[in-house]
Protein backbone atom coordinates (compact mmCIF):
# COMPACT_ATOMS: atom_id res chain seq x y z
CA UNK A 1 0.00 0.00 0.00
CA UNK A 2 1.62 3.24 -1.18
CA UNK A 3 2.48 6.03 1.25
CA UNK A 4 2.30 9.49 -0.32
CA UNK A 5 4.05 12.65 0.80
CA UNK A 6 2.30 16.02 0.73
CA UNK A 7 4.12 16.93 -2.50
CA UNK A 8 3.12 13.65 -4.12
CA UNK A 9 -0.51 14.16 -3.08
CA UNK A 10 -0.51 17.66 -4.58
CA UNK A 11 0.80 16.26 -7.85
CA UNK A 12 -1.78 13.47 -7.87
CA UNK A 13 -4.56 15.96 -7.13
CA UNK A 14 -3.31 18.09 -10.04
CA UNK A 15 -3.32 15.11 -12.39
CA UNK A 16 -6.78 14.13 -11.14
CA UNK A 17 -8.03 17.61 -11.98
CA UNK A 18 -6.70 17.13 -15.52
CA UNK A 19 -9.01 14.12 -15.76
CA UNK A 20 -11.98 16.41 -15.07
CA UNK A 21 -12.30 15.96 -11.30
CA UNK A 22 -11.49 19.37 -9.72
CA UNK A 23 -10.39 19.87 -6.15
CA UNK A 24 -13.79 20.99 -4.92
CA UNK A 25 -15.28 17.68 -6.07
CA UNK A 26 -12.50 15.79 -4.30
CA UNK A 27 -13.35 17.81 -1.18
CA UNK A 28 -17.02 16.96 -1.50
CA UNK A 29 -16.17 13.27 -1.89
CA UNK A 30 -13.81 13.41 1.09
CA UNK A 31 -16.46 14.90 3.34
CA UNK A 32 -19.01 12.33 2.20
CA UNK A 33 -16.61 9.46 2.94
CA UNK A 34 -16.04 10.77 6.47
CA UNK A 35 -19.77 10.99 7.14
CA UNK A 36 -20.30 7.50 5.73
CA UNK A 37 -17.62 6.21 8.10
CA UNK A 38 -19.32 7.96 11.03
CA UNK A 39 -22.66 6.43 10.11
CA UNK A 40 -21.13 2.95 10.08
CA UNK A 41 -19.04 3.30 13.22
CA UNK A 42 -21.36 5.39 15.41
CA UNK A 43 -24.90 4.39 14.50
CA UNK A 44 -27.34 5.88 15.21
CA UNK A 45 -25.27 8.94 14.36
CA UNK A 46 -28.16 11.37 14.83
CA UNK A 47 -28.13 10.63 18.57
CA UNK A 48 -24.56 11.91 19.04
CA UNK A 49 -23.44 15.32 20.19
CA UNK A 50 -21.01 16.34 17.46
CA UNK A 51 -18.44 19.13 17.26
CA UNK A 52 -16.72 19.75 13.89
CA UNK A 53 -13.55 21.86 14.20
CA UNK A 54 -12.40 23.39 10.89
CA UNK A 55 -9.23 25.26 9.97
CA UNK A 56 -8.78 27.80 7.20
CA UNK A 57 -7.16 25.58 4.54
CA UNK A 58 -8.12 22.55 2.50
CA UNK A 59 -8.40 20.31 5.55
CA UNK A 60 -10.84 22.80 6.99
CA UNK A 61 -12.69 22.70 3.68
CA UNK A 62 -13.08 18.94 4.06
CA UNK A 63 -14.43 19.52 7.57
CA UNK A 64 -16.95 22.09 6.32
CA UNK A 65 -18.29 19.49 3.87
CA UNK A 66 -18.62 17.05 6.77
CA UNK A 67 -20.52 19.67 8.73
CA UNK A 68 -22.88 20.41 5.82
CA UNK A 69 -23.56 16.74 5.18
CA UNK A 70 -24.29 16.19 8.86
CA UNK A 71 -26.57 19.23 9.04
CA UNK A 72 -28.58 18.52 5.87
CA UNK A 73 -28.64 14.73 5.70
CA UNK A 74 -27.96 13.17 9.11
CA UNK A 75 -29.60 15.93 11.15
CA UNK A 76 -28.05 15.12 14.53
CA UNK A 77 -29.87 16.36 17.60
CA UNK A 78 -26.81 18.37 18.63
CA UNK A 79 -24.23 19.81 16.19
CA UNK A 80 -21.65 22.57 16.69
CA UNK A 81 -19.37 23.78 13.90
CA UNK A 82 -16.21 25.76 14.66
CA UNK A 83 -14.76 27.57 11.64
CA UNK A 84 -11.96 30.04 10.99
CA UNK A 85 -12.63 33.61 9.97
CA UNK A 86 -13.84 33.35 6.35
CA UNK A 87 -11.61 36.29 5.42
CA UNK A 88 -8.63 34.05 6.21
CA UNK A 89 -9.89 31.02 4.31
CA UNK A 90 -8.13 29.89 1.18
CA UNK A 91 -9.39 28.47 -2.11
CA UNK A 92 -12.20 25.96 -2.01
CA UNK A 93 -12.45 26.11 1.77
CA UNK A 94 -14.13 29.52 1.42
CA UNK A 95 -16.58 28.14 -1.14
CA UNK A 96 -17.51 25.31 1.22
CA UNK A 97 -17.97 27.83 4.04
CA UNK A 98 -20.42 29.78 1.87
CA UNK A 99 -22.30 26.57 1.01
CA UNK A 100 -22.53 25.67 4.70
CA UNK A 101 -23.96 29.09 5.56
CA UNK A 102 -26.34 28.88 2.61
CA UNK A 103 -28.07 25.82 4.07
CA UNK A 104 -28.56 27.65 7.37
CA UNK A 105 -26.01 25.83 9.55
CA UNK A 106 -24.84 28.02 12.45
CA UNK A 107 -21.08 28.47 12.89
CA UNK A 108 -19.12 29.36 16.02
CA UNK A 109 -15.75 31.18 15.95
CA UNK A 110 -14.30 29.23 18.88
CA UNK A 111 -14.86 26.27 21.17
CA UNK A 112 -17.05 27.14 24.14
CA UNK A 113 -17.52 25.40 27.47
CA UNK A 114 -21.01 24.11 26.60
CA UNK A 115 -19.45 22.09 23.78
CA UNK A 116 -17.40 19.98 26.19
CA UNK A 117 -20.25 17.46 26.46
CA UNK A 118 -19.70 16.36 22.85
CA UNK A 119 -19.49 12.63 22.18
CA UNK A 120 -17.80 13.01 18.77
CA UNK A 121 -15.21 15.59 17.73
CA UNK A 122 -14.21 15.90 14.08
CA UNK A 123 -10.67 17.26 13.72
CA UNK A 124 -10.27 19.18 10.46
CA UNK A 125 -7.89 21.91 11.61
CA UNK A 126 -4.70 21.15 9.66
CA UNK A 127 -3.85 18.74 6.86
CA UNK A 128 -0.70 17.47 5.19
CA UNK A 129 0.43 20.79 3.77
CA UNK A 130 1.72 22.17 7.07
CA UNK A 131 5.42 22.15 7.92
CA UNK A 132 6.50 22.21 11.55
CA UNK A 133 4.37 22.48 14.68
CA UNK A 134 1.04 24.28 14.68
CA UNK A 135 1.01 27.92 15.74
CA UNK A 136 -1.46 30.56 16.81
CA UNK A 137 -5.21 29.78 16.68
CA UNK A 138 -4.60 26.37 15.10
CA UNK A 139 -2.39 25.33 18.01
CA UNK A 140 -5.04 26.55 20.46
CA UNK A 141 -7.72 24.48 18.71
CA UNK A 142 -5.50 21.38 18.78
CA UNK A 143 -4.87 21.83 22.50
CA UNK A 144 -8.60 22.22 23.10
CA UNK A 145 -9.43 19.05 21.12
CA UNK A 146 -6.98 17.07 23.24
CA UNK A 147 -8.02 18.65 26.54
CA UNK A 148 -11.65 19.68 26.61
CA UNK A 149 -13.73 16.72 25.42
CA UNK A 150 -13.59 13.99 28.07
CA UNK A 151 -16.64 12.14 26.70
CA UNK A 152 -15.74 12.27 23.01
CA UNK A 153 -14.06 10.07 20.44
CA UNK A 154 -11.90 12.17 18.13
CA UNK A 155 -12.01 11.43 14.40
CA UNK A 156 -9.25 13.05 12.36
CA UNK A 157 -9.90 14.10 8.78
CA UNK A 158 -7.03 12.89 6.54
CA UNK A 159 -4.38 13.24 9.30
CA UNK A 160 -4.38 14.25 12.98
CA UNK A 161 -3.83 18.00 12.91
CA UNK A 162 -0.28 19.17 13.40
CA UNK A 163 0.82 15.61 14.19
CA UNK A 164 -0.50 16.48 17.66
CA UNK A 165 -4.19 15.59 17.91
CA UNK A 166 -4.85 12.25 19.63
CA UNK A 167 -7.47 10.51 17.49
CA UNK A 168 -9.51 7.35 17.97
CA UNK A 169 -9.89 7.03 14.19
CA UNK A 170 -8.36 8.72 11.17
CA UNK A 171 -10.18 8.73 7.84
CA UNK A 172 -7.53 9.41 5.23
CA UNK A 173 -8.03 9.97 1.52
CA UNK A 174 -6.64 8.13 -1.51
CA UNK A 175 -3.55 6.66 0.21
CA UNK A 176 -1.62 6.57 3.45
CA UNK A 177 0.49 9.55 4.53
CA UNK A 178 3.92 9.36 6.25
CA UNK A 179 2.64 10.67 9.59
CA UNK A 180 0.11 7.83 9.67
CA UNK A 181 2.73 5.09 9.42
CA UNK A 182 5.92 6.45 10.99
CA UNK A 183 6.79 6.98 14.66
CA UNK A 184 6.10 8.89 16.72
CA UNK A 185 3.12 10.52 14.96
CA UNK A 186 1.43 7.28 13.87
CA UNK A 187 0.59 6.49 17.49
CA UNK A 188 -1.75 9.51 17.53
CA UNK A 189 -3.78 8.38 14.50
CA UNK A 190 -5.67 5.55 16.14
CA UNK A 191 -7.24 3.17 13.64
CA UNK A 192 -6.57 4.40 10.11
CA UNK A 193 -9.15 3.99 7.34
CA UNK A 194 -8.08 4.68 3.74
CA UNK A 195 -11.02 5.75 1.55
CA UNK A 196 -11.21 6.61 -2.17
CA UNK A 197 -12.38 10.06 -3.22
CA UNK A 198 -12.09 9.88 -7.01
CA UNK A 199 -8.42 9.55 -7.88
CA UNK A 200 -7.81 6.39 -9.96
CA UNK A 201 -5.66 4.02 -7.84
CA UNK A 202 -3.48 3.14 -10.83
CA UNK A 203 -2.31 6.74 -10.88
CA UNK A 204 -0.17 6.07 -7.79
CA UNK A 205 -0.16 2.32 -7.09
CA UNK A 206 1.62 1.65 -10.37
CA UNK A 207 4.00 4.61 -10.16
CA UNK A 208 7.58 3.33 -9.67
CA UNK A 209 8.73 6.81 -8.62
CA UNK A 210 6.69 6.51 -5.40
CA UNK A 211 9.16 4.54 -3.31
CA UNK A 212 7.51 4.35 0.12
CA UNK A 213 4.89 1.70 0.94
CA UNK A 214 3.24 0.10 3.94
CA UNK A 215 3.53 -3.67 4.06
CA UNK A 216 0.06 -5.26 4.17
CA UNK A 217 -0.95 -8.94 4.14
CA UNK A 218 -2.35 -8.78 0.62
CA UNK A 219 1.20 -8.19 -0.62
CA UNK A 220 2.25 -11.70 0.32
CA UNK A 221 -0.93 -13.67 1.11
CA UNK A 222 -0.40 -15.87 -1.94
CA UNK A 223 2.61 -17.43 -0.20
CA UNK A 224 0.25 -18.98 2.35
CA UNK A 225 -2.08 -20.85 0.06
CA UNK A 226 -2.60 -24.50 1.03
CA UNK A 227 0.22 -26.81 0.04
CA UNK A 228 -0.28 -29.44 -2.61
CA UNK A 229 -1.47 -32.81 -1.31
CA UNK A 230 1.57 -34.62 -2.71
CA UNK A 231 4.05 -32.59 -0.63
CA UNK A 232 7.42 -33.60 0.74
CA UNK A 233 10.12 -31.80 2.67
CA UNK A 234 12.24 -31.41 -0.44
CA UNK A 235 9.68 -29.04 -1.94
CA UNK A 236 10.09 -26.40 0.74
CA UNK A 237 13.79 -25.70 0.86
CA UNK A 238 16.68 -26.36 3.18
CA UNK A 239 17.87 -23.54 5.46
CA UNK A 240 21.39 -23.56 6.87
CA UNK A 241 22.06 -21.51 10.01
CA UNK A 242 25.72 -20.79 10.79
CA UNK A 243 25.63 -19.45 14.30
CA UNK A 244 26.42 -19.85 17.96
CA UNK A 245 29.39 -21.21 19.82
CA UNK A 246 30.30 -22.43 23.27
CA UNK A 247 27.99 -20.70 25.78
CA UNK A 248 25.88 -19.12 23.00
CA UNK A 249 23.84 -22.05 21.82
CA UNK A 250 20.40 -20.51 22.33
CA UNK A 251 20.73 -17.97 19.53
CA UNK A 252 21.69 -20.66 17.02
CA UNK A 253 18.92 -23.00 18.13
CA UNK A 254 16.23 -20.30 18.01
CA UNK A 255 17.22 -19.34 14.47
CA UNK A 256 17.21 -22.99 13.38
CA UNK A 257 13.83 -23.70 14.96
CA UNK A 258 12.38 -20.49 13.53
CA UNK A 259 13.28 -21.58 10.01
CA UNK A 260 11.19 -24.72 10.52
CA UNK A 261 8.33 -22.85 12.18
CA UNK A 262 8.25 -20.52 9.18
CA UNK A 263 7.76 -23.53 6.95
CA UNK A 264 11.17 -24.63 5.64
CA UNK A 265 11.31 -28.30 4.76
CA UNK A 266 14.68 -28.79 6.45
CA UNK A 267 16.83 -26.79 8.84
CA UNK A 268 20.46 -27.42 9.70
CA UNK A 269 22.49 -25.54 12.30
CA UNK A 270 26.27 -25.48 11.88
CA UNK A 271 28.24 -24.36 14.91
CA UNK A 272 31.41 -24.89 16.90
CA UNK A 273 31.85 -28.57 17.69
CA UNK A 274 31.64 -28.11 21.46
CA UNK A 275 28.24 -26.38 21.08
CA UNK A 276 26.54 -28.96 18.90
CA UNK A 277 25.14 -31.26 21.59
CA UNK A 278 23.52 -28.35 23.41
CA UNK A 279 22.02 -26.98 20.19
CA UNK A 280 20.63 -30.39 19.27
CA UNK A 281 18.97 -30.70 22.66
CA UNK A 282 16.64 -27.77 22.01
CA UNK A 283 14.67 -29.50 19.25
CA UNK A 284 15.09 -32.90 17.62
CA UNK A 285 13.78 -31.56 14.33
CA UNK A 286 16.85 -29.42 13.59
CA UNK A 287 19.90 -31.12 12.13
CA UNK A 288 23.40 -30.11 13.20
CA UNK A 289 26.87 -29.93 11.72
CA UNK A 290 30.02 -29.50 13.85
CA UNK A 291 32.62 -26.99 12.72
CA UNK A 292 36.20 -26.43 13.81
CA UNK A 293 36.46 -23.97 16.67
CA UNK A 294 38.77 -21.39 18.16
CA UNK A 295 40.26 -21.64 21.61
CA UNK A 296 37.35 -19.48 22.77
CA UNK A 297 34.79 -21.97 21.48
CA UNK A 298 33.63 -19.88 18.50
CA UNK A 299 33.49 -21.03 14.88
CA UNK A 300 36.83 -21.17 13.08
CA UNK A 301 37.30 -22.02 9.42
CA UNK A 302 40.36 -21.60 7.27
CA UNK A 303 38.49 -20.37 4.21
CA UNK A 304 34.99 -20.33 2.73
CA UNK A 305 36.09 -22.90 0.12
CA UNK A 306 37.23 -25.35 2.79
CA UNK A 307 35.99 -28.81 1.69
CA UNK A 308 34.27 -29.44 4.99
CA UNK A 309 32.31 -26.19 4.72
CA UNK A 310 31.56 -26.78 1.05
CA UNK A 311 29.98 -30.11 1.93
CA UNK A 312 27.79 -28.45 4.55
CA UNK A 313 26.65 -25.57 2.34
CA UNK A 314 26.02 -27.70 -0.75
CA UNK A 315 22.36 -27.88 -1.82
CA UNK A 316 21.21 -25.40 0.84
CA UNK A 317 18.53 -23.05 -0.45
CA UNK A 318 19.39 -20.20 1.89
CA UNK A 319 21.96 -19.48 4.60
CA UNK A 320 21.57 -17.42 7.78
CA UNK A 321 24.71 -16.33 9.60
CA UNK A 322 25.64 -14.37 12.67
CA UNK A 323 23.62 -15.00 15.86
CA UNK A 324 25.84 -15.79 18.83
CA UNK A 325 29.06 -16.16 16.82
CA UNK A 326 31.18 -13.75 18.84
CA UNK A 327 34.01 -11.52 17.66
CA UNK A 328 37.08 -13.75 17.82
CA UNK A 329 39.52 -12.58 15.10
CA UNK A 330 39.44 -15.96 13.31
CA UNK A 331 35.63 -15.96 13.39
CA UNK A 332 35.47 -12.39 12.10
CA UNK A 333 37.80 -13.16 9.19
CA UNK A 334 35.77 -16.22 8.27
CA UNK A 335 32.51 -14.26 8.35
CA UNK A 336 33.88 -11.51 6.11
CA UNK A 337 35.06 -13.91 3.42
CA UNK A 338 32.05 -16.19 3.64
CA UNK A 339 29.47 -13.40 3.47
CA UNK A 340 31.22 -11.92 0.44
CA UNK A 341 31.95 -15.11 -1.50
CA UNK A 342 29.04 -17.52 -0.96
CA UNK A 343 26.62 -17.54 -3.89
CA UNK A 344 23.61 -18.60 -1.83
CA UNK A 345 20.96 -16.12 -0.66
CA UNK A 346 22.00 -15.13 2.85
CA UNK A 347 20.48 -13.51 5.93
CA UNK A 348 23.22 -11.59 7.75
CA UNK A 349 22.59 -10.70 11.39
CA UNK A 350 24.14 -9.89 14.76
CA UNK A 351 27.86 -10.75 15.00
CA UNK A 352 28.06 -11.17 11.23
CA UNK A 353 26.95 -7.57 10.79
CA UNK A 354 29.50 -6.42 13.35
CA UNK A 355 32.22 -8.38 11.54
CA UNK A 356 31.61 -6.67 8.19
CA UNK A 357 31.07 -3.15 9.59
CA UNK A 358 33.43 -0.75 7.89
CA UNK A 359 34.38 -3.26 5.18
CA UNK A 360 34.21 -2.58 1.43
CA UNK A 361 32.59 -5.80 0.29
CA UNK A 362 30.84 -7.00 -2.81
CA UNK A 363 28.55 -9.99 -2.65
CA UNK A 364 28.26 -13.06 -4.86
CA UNK A 365 24.57 -13.58 -4.05
CA UNK A 366 21.53 -11.83 -2.59
CA UNK A 367 22.05 -10.50 0.95
CA UNK A 368 19.49 -9.58 3.59
CA UNK A 369 20.93 -7.50 6.44
CA UNK A 370 18.88 -7.28 9.66
CA UNK A 371 20.49 -4.65 11.93
CA UNK A 372 19.04 -3.03 15.02
CA UNK A 373 19.92 0.68 15.37
CA UNK A 374 23.19 -0.07 17.19
CA UNK A 375 24.34 -2.43 14.46
CA UNK A 376 23.20 0.06 11.82
CA UNK A 377 25.31 2.68 13.54
CA UNK A 378 28.36 0.45 13.23
CA UNK A 379 27.60 -0.35 9.58
CA UNK A 380 27.24 3.29 8.58
CA UNK A 381 29.51 5.16 10.99
CA UNK A 382 26.53 7.32 12.01
CA UNK A 383 25.39 7.75 15.59
CA UNK A 384 22.31 5.92 16.81
CA UNK A 385 20.59 9.28 17.20
CA UNK A 386 21.31 10.10 13.55
CA UNK A 387 20.02 6.71 12.44
CA UNK A 388 16.81 7.07 14.43
CA UNK A 389 16.23 10.61 13.19
CA UNK A 390 16.01 9.39 9.57
CA UNK A 391 15.45 5.65 9.57
CA UNK A 392 14.07 5.56 6.04
CA UNK A 393 16.84 7.69 4.58
CA UNK A 394 19.69 5.75 6.16
CA UNK A 395 18.16 2.35 5.37
CA UNK A 396 17.57 3.29 1.73
CA UNK A 397 21.02 4.82 1.32
CA UNK A 398 22.80 1.77 2.69
CA UNK A 399 20.68 -0.73 0.75
CA UNK A 400 21.15 1.02 -2.58
CA UNK A 401 24.85 1.75 -2.08
CA UNK A 402 25.72 -1.83 -1.10
CA UNK A 403 23.14 -3.67 -3.20
CA UNK A 404 21.49 -5.45 -0.24
CA UNK A 405 18.07 -5.86 1.29
CA UNK A 406 18.07 -4.21 4.69
CA UNK A 407 15.67 -4.61 7.61
CA UNK A 408 16.26 -1.80 10.11
CA UNK A 409 14.58 -3.26 13.17
CA UNK A 410 12.65 -1.25 15.72
CA UNK A 411 9.34 0.50 16.16
CA UNK A 412 7.88 0.25 12.64
CA UNK A 413 10.76 -1.69 11.11
CA UNK A 414 12.01 -0.31 7.79
CA UNK A 415 12.63 -2.73 4.90
CA UNK A 416 14.76 -1.23 2.13
CA UNK A 417 15.29 -2.91 -1.24
CA UNK A 418 18.51 -2.52 -3.22
CA UNK A 419 16.77 -0.74 -6.10
CA UNK A 420 15.27 1.99 -3.88
CA UNK A 421 11.77 1.05 -2.66
CA UNK A 422 11.21 1.12 1.09
CA UNK A 423 8.47 -0.65 3.03
CA UNK A 424 7.22 0.14 6.53
CA UNK A 425 6.20 -2.87 8.60
CA UNK A 426 3.12 -2.09 10.73
CA UNK A 427 3.34 -4.97 13.22
CA UNK A 428 5.26 -5.37 16.45
CA UNK A 429 5.01 -4.86 20.18
CA UNK A 430 7.11 -3.55 23.08
CA UNK A 431 6.92 -7.12 24.37
CA UNK A 432 9.55 -7.99 21.77
CA UNK A 433 12.20 -5.87 23.47
CA UNK A 434 13.82 -8.97 24.90
CA UNK A 435 16.85 -11.06 24.02
CA UNK A 436 16.49 -13.53 21.18
CA UNK A 437 13.65 -12.02 19.17
CA UNK A 438 16.12 -10.92 16.50
CA UNK A 439 17.51 -14.46 16.25
CA UNK A 440 13.98 -15.73 15.66
CA UNK A 441 13.46 -13.15 12.91
CA UNK A 442 16.68 -14.26 11.22
CA UNK A 443 15.45 -17.85 11.17
CA UNK A 444 11.98 -16.88 9.98
CA UNK A 445 13.38 -14.93 7.05
CA UNK A 446 15.57 -17.89 6.14
CA UNK A 447 12.61 -20.27 6.44
CA UNK A 448 10.38 -18.26 4.13
CA UNK A 449 13.13 -17.58 1.59
CA UNK A 450 13.90 -21.32 1.62
CA UNK A 451 10.34 -21.99 0.47
CA UNK A 452 10.12 -19.11 -1.99
CA UNK A 453 13.64 -18.35 -3.27
CA UNK A 454 12.20 -16.83 -6.45
CA UNK A 455 9.90 -14.53 -4.45
CA UNK A 456 12.53 -13.26 -2.05
CA UNK A 457 11.03 -9.81 -1.63
CA UNK A 458 7.56 -11.06 -0.72
CA UNK A 459 9.08 -13.70 1.56
CA UNK A 460 11.05 -11.00 3.35
CA UNK A 461 8.01 -8.76 3.81
CA UNK A 462 6.00 -11.73 5.07
CA UNK A 463 8.64 -12.79 7.61
CA UNK A 464 8.96 -9.33 9.15
CA UNK A 465 5.18 -8.88 9.27
CA UNK A 466 4.53 -12.28 10.86
CA UNK A 467 7.33 -11.82 13.39
CA UNK A 468 5.73 -8.60 14.61
CA UNK A 469 2.22 -9.99 14.50
CA UNK A 470 3.21 -13.02 16.60
CA UNK A 471 4.64 -10.57 19.12
CA UNK A 472 1.37 -8.63 19.21
CA UNK A 473 -0.67 -11.78 19.74
CA UNK A 474 1.70 -12.97 22.46
CA UNK A 475 1.53 -9.65 24.28
CA UNK A 476 -2.27 -9.80 24.24
CA UNK A 477 -2.25 -13.33 25.65
CA UNK A 478 0.51 -13.27 28.26
CA UNK A 479 1.44 -9.62 28.71
CA UNK A 480 4.31 -7.46 27.53
CA UNK A 481 6.65 -8.00 30.48
CA UNK A 482 6.35 -11.80 30.63
CA UNK A 483 6.96 -12.34 26.93
CA UNK A 484 10.09 -14.26 25.84
CA UNK A 485 11.57 -14.77 22.38
CA UNK A 486 10.56 -18.43 22.25
CA UNK A 487 6.94 -17.42 22.88
CA UNK A 488 6.96 -16.27 19.26
CA UNK A 489 6.85 -19.92 18.23
CA UNK A 490 3.57 -20.39 20.09
CA UNK A 491 1.81 -17.49 18.39
CA UNK A 492 3.33 -17.69 14.92
CA UNK A 493 0.78 -20.31 13.73
CA UNK A 494 -2.10 -17.97 14.60
CA UNK A 495 -0.40 -15.09 12.79
CA UNK A 496 0.10 -17.30 9.75
CA UNK A 497 -3.51 -18.43 9.88
CA UNK A 498 -4.69 -14.83 9.63
CA UNK A 499 -2.72 -14.41 6.41
CA UNK A 500 -3.77 -17.79 5.04
CA UNK A 501 -7.43 -16.80 5.43
CA UNK A 502 -6.79 -13.95 2.96
CA UNK A 503 -5.23 -16.24 0.35
CA UNK A 504 -8.39 -18.17 -0.51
Amino acid sequence: MKVLTAAQMREIDRRTAELGIPNIILMENAGCRVVEFLEREYAPLEKHRIVVVCGKGNNGGDGLVVARQLFTRVKPEWLRVIAADPEQMRGDALENYRMLKAVGCPVWPEITEEMHIATLVIDAVLGTGVDGPAKGPAAELIDAINRDFPLADVIAVDVPSGEAVRAKHTVTFTALKPSLVLPPAYELAGQVHVVPIGTPPEMFEGDPSILLSMSVPSDFAALFRPRVSDSNKGLYGHALVIAGGRGKTGAAAMAGIAALRAGAGLSTVASAASAISAIASYAPEIMTEPLAETDAGSIAMRAPDDPALAAITEKKTVIAIGPGMGQHPETVEFIRRFVAESKAPMVVDADALNAIAGQKLTFAGPRIFTPHPGEMSRLTGKTIAEIQADRIGHARAYATEHGVYLVLKGNRSVIAFPDGPVWINPTGSPSMATGGTGDVLTGMIAGLVAQFPHQLENALLAAVYLHGRAGELGAEAIGEKSFMATDLFEFLPEAMSEIADLSH
